[in-house]
């Protein structure tokens, strides 16, 4: 597999570090400034969610969660971490991925942390 290096990275992620876990595959990455940070020997690998089975990448438009409001935009800043999803970024509400579109949130599926 060819490594997408996270260059000049000097924070160490672990299991106390202050970072969302999130269960990728076989292994466990980081939610870090809107990048799925991956620890791989000496350096740490930029991840993204794979689109398809459990996190389909599927217009929902009658997902309604109730995590919050129906006026509530995802966007830089809006109180949920970003999480890289194939090409798009999808937001992180109570253990599911939203991603913007249109008037609604559609629902990407369920991740699991760690």
């Amino acid at each position: 597999m060819n490594c997408q290096t996270h260059d000049e990275h000097s924070h160490k992620h672990g299991s106390d570090c202050g970072h969302k876990a999130i269960k990728h595959g076989d292994h466990v990455d980081y939610l870090h400034d809107g990048c799925l940070h991956h620890v791989h020997g000496d350096h740490i690998d930029e991840h993204k969610l794979d689109e398809g089975g459990a996190n389909a990448a599927s217009c929902t438009p009658d997902h309604a969660c109730g995590s919050h409001d129906t006026a509530h935009k995802h966007g830089p800043g809006c109180g949920h971490d970003a999480v890289p999803h194939g090409d798009h970024v999808d937001y992180l509400v109570n253990g599911h991925l939203h991603s913007p579109c249109g008037t609604h949130c559609d629902h990407h599926g369920e991740v699991s942390s760690s």
